[in-house]
């Protein structure tokens, strides 16, 4: 039977003497999880089949087919960086296949699929983040000038009458929320990502205007009209000018916009065709921020949401569908069963938008840091009584400690107690007190507890929803825990559903594959190990599954640019006549 998680626990009057009484509240059972995946699914099934607000449908009805060749332009507008490069499909390996532009003799890798060539990134600073939007946009249309210019001294992007080519097919993916009617249109939906874009931008239509500058001639005011305060602007504009006196930059050909979860979907699915029996189902963001996307069938979704996919694509019977499960609604089950502390509560009211998206405020990296301080402070405190002014700094001001400063050089100290003097000298230099207090290893180790708790129950908590994700989709079996004996009972194979046996896999067990990608789960030490843990454990719970399924993390780096560059691909292959495969992993294109 789950035990609900009482969140006054950490408040009572008698405090535990030890942290790990202290951070209790952070601890879920096996029960707990299951039980909070079956309730997860079942709200995301309603949510796709009534909420007008959440579950929208993707424009993306078939996957990539791994053929697709191509060159194409990728944009990702991350929520601290901005990315921009060329993607090269390569199509599927051709052992005779020579490359002109590749650095080992002419001749790719056997297992090379994908090529990128050009990228820069750019910090996203905060004025930008929060003022017009004209001036965001026309800054990363500065951005992307810049990558084609240095595109158009490669003779690559000379056409095959020895022209500059006139337009670059691009694809362009974003960290916040969009909703769409066709692949290359978006429109921004409201956000509690750090951004101050008004929802409902036409986004297409703001890309192509801050890029529109760099595909007109420079007129002599623009450059000589320029103030003190604005030289290096003015010499800026000056080399472009210069530059475009040798090129004359392409227009933009947008064939893909999409959300960075869709992208990293598409871009894992373009390499994974050669494993036999995987399949990837599910795309997982998990970064500063959180999100997912899954093939849904139409039937599941509210009708409302599937006109413009019946209307473009009669015979289409599946979409990709972006969950944006952190909202308020897709978190009503971890509300329900009280997983959030008070400690959650301090985060989610000093947060953007304060109970907008509850469960990002739990596992988004933007909060993670600031929940261990916000711990430890309290525990420093109350119970070890501890004055506050003479603690560092960084543990008084909010967002004092961050996600990325516990994952270098907190995360990765050991339970020993010699790693915990170690530890404690390292903090004494990066978080000083200005009193005199310092870092001990009893200190240090408290602080490395409750990171590592933090990490433990964040981690769990995505595990819940991925498997709750793929019970709603059909993907996998959950049972109902209030109809299980015991919390060790086990559902009979013969009595789960059936609905997604697949007869033409002959070779074994299906290994359902989540693409996953962010700052987080790839770079946070054993963060996708925890959760790979974690969703066998809640499998294990719950019974063997209908033919002997299971679930899989793959890693797909920088899947926000490269997937949209396979999706951009997809697009033309579809317009040469190349059909892809279904999404449910039926290949259309033999």
């Amino acid at each position: 039977m789950a035990y609900p998680i009482d969140k006054k626990s950490a408040n009572n009057s008698k405090k535990p003497s030890s942290i790990h009484g202290f951070i209790s509240p952070l601890f879920l059972s096996d029960p707990t999880l299951y039980r909070l995946s079956f309730q997860l699914s079942e709200t995301y099934k309603d949510l796709a089949a009534s909420s007008l607000e959440q579950f929208f449908p993707t424009p993306v009805t078939h996957l990539p087919t791994g053929k697709e060749t191509g060159r194409f332009l990728a944009v990702y507008v991350g929520m601290f960086y901005l990315h921009v490069g060329f993607i090269e499909l390569l199509g599927e390996p051709d052992s005779n296949h020579r490359y002109a532009g590749s650095s080992n003799g002419g001749r790719r890798r056997p297992d090379e699929r994908v090529r990128r060539t050009l990228e820069k990134a750019w910090p996203i600073e905060e004025r930008l983040k929060m003022g017009h939007a004209a001036d965001f946009f026309s800054w990363i249309g500065n951005c992307i000038a810049e990558v084609v210019q240095d595109s158009l001294r490669n003779e690559s992007d000379i056409d095959n009458d020895g022209g500059v080519v006139r337009e670059l097919v691009t694809g362009i993916s974003f960290c916040f929320p969009i909703m769409q009617k066709s692949l290359d249109e978006a429109i921004l939906m409201p956000t509690g990502k750090g951004f101050g874009l008004e929802s409902d931008l036409n986004l297409r239509q703001a890309l192509l205007d801050g890029y529109e500058c760099h595909i007109r001639p420079l007129t002599p005011s623009s450059s000589d009209n320029e103030n003190e305060d604005d030289d290096e602007e003015a010499r800026h504009r000056q080399r472009t000018a210069k530059r475009r006196k040798h090129f004359s930059l392409p227009k933009l050909k947008i064939a893909a916009m999409t959300n960075d979860t869709v992208a990293t979907f598409a871009s894992l699915a373009y390499s994974i065709k050669s494993l036999p029996n995987s399949r990837v189902v599910m795309g997982l963001m998990v970064g500063a921020g959180c999100n997912s996307t899954v093939p849904m069938k139409l039937s599941d979704l509210h009708p409302s949401k599937t006109e413009f996919i019946r209307a473009q694509d009669p015979a289409a019977a599946e979409t990709l569908v972006s969950t944006e499960w952190t909202l308020r609604r897709s978190s009503m089950p971890f509300l329900n069963m009280k997983l959030m502390t008070h400690w959650d509560e301090e985060v989610q009211s000093r947060s953007q938008r304060p109970g907008f998206q509850p469960l990002e405020y739990m596992v988004g990296g933007r909060y993670v840091g600031e929940l261990v301080r916000i711990i430890v402070l309290e525990y420093f405190t109350s119970v070890l009584h501890i004055e506050k002014d003479v603690l560092p700094w960084r543990l008084l001001e909010i967002d004092g400690l961050t996600t990325d400063f516990l994952s270098l050089n907190v995360a990765s100290a050991s339970p020993s107690g010699r790693d915990d003097e170690s530890l404690a000298t390292e903090l004494t230099q990066r978080l000083p007190s200005t009193k005199g207090w310092i870092w001990n290893s009893e200190k240090a180790g408290i602080l490395r507890t409750v990171a590592a708790a933090v990490q433990a129950r964040s981690t769990a908590l995505i595990a819940a929803a991925t498997v709750g994700l793929l019970s709603c989709a059909g993907e996998i079996h959950l049972t109902n825990p209030d109809k299980l004996p015991d919390s060790d009972s086990s559902p009979n194979p013969t009595d789960m559903g059936t609905s997604s046996s697949r007869q033409d896999w002959k070779n074994g067990p299906e290994e359902l594959v989540v693409a996953f990608c962010g700052g987080v789960i790839q770079n946070y030490p054993h963060y996708k190990e925890n959760i790979q843990r974690q969703i066998d454990r809640l499998l294990v719970h719950g019974g063997p599954q209908d033919g002997g399924k299971s679930i899989f993390l793959r890693e797909v780096s920088d899947g926000g640019i490269i997937g949209v560059g396979v999706l951009a691909g997809t697009v033309m292959g579809g317009i040469e006549g190349i059909v892809g495969s279904s999404l449910l992993g039926k290949d259309d294109s033999k």
